[in-house]
C-alpha cells in the first residue's frame, strides 16, 4: 500500500489538524538547523535565498488551491511539502 498524498487531499478537520501538525514539527526543525547555520556561520547565500523563493512559491500555490476553491487542506499542502523537504535536506548537512 503506497503512501503517497492525495491529489486533492482531504478537507476534514482531522486531515487539517493533521497537516497543521506536520508543518510546525517540520517547520520548528528547518528553524533549528537554519539557527544553527547561522549561529556557525555556515549558512551559505544559497540558503538565505532559498528562505525567501520557497516561502513565495508556496503562498503562490496555497493561494491559488484556495482561489479555486480546492479547500484548506490543499491550500497548506504547499507548506508542508517543502518544509518537510528542508529538513530531510538539512538533516544531511
Amino acid at each position: 500500500m503506497s503512501r503517497r498524498m492525495k491529489k486533492h487531499p482531504d478537507d476534514s478537520p482531522m486531515a487539517v489538524a493533521t497537516l497543521l501538525t506536520q508543518l510546525a514539527m517540520a517547520s520548528w526543525e528547518t528553524m533549528f538547523h537554519r539557527t544553527v547555520m547561522m549561529v556557525q556561520g555556515t549558512c551559505s547565500p544559497a540558503e538565505y535565498q532559498r528562505m525567501t523563493t520557497e516561502k513565495v512559491a508556496a503562498m503562490q500555490q496555497s493561494m491559488l488551491a484556495l482561489a479555486t476553491g480546492r479547500g484548506q487542506a490543499a491550500a497548506l499542502v504547499p507548506f508542508v511539502t517543502r518544509t518537510r523537504a528542508n529538513v530531510r535536506r538539512l538533516r544531511k548537512a
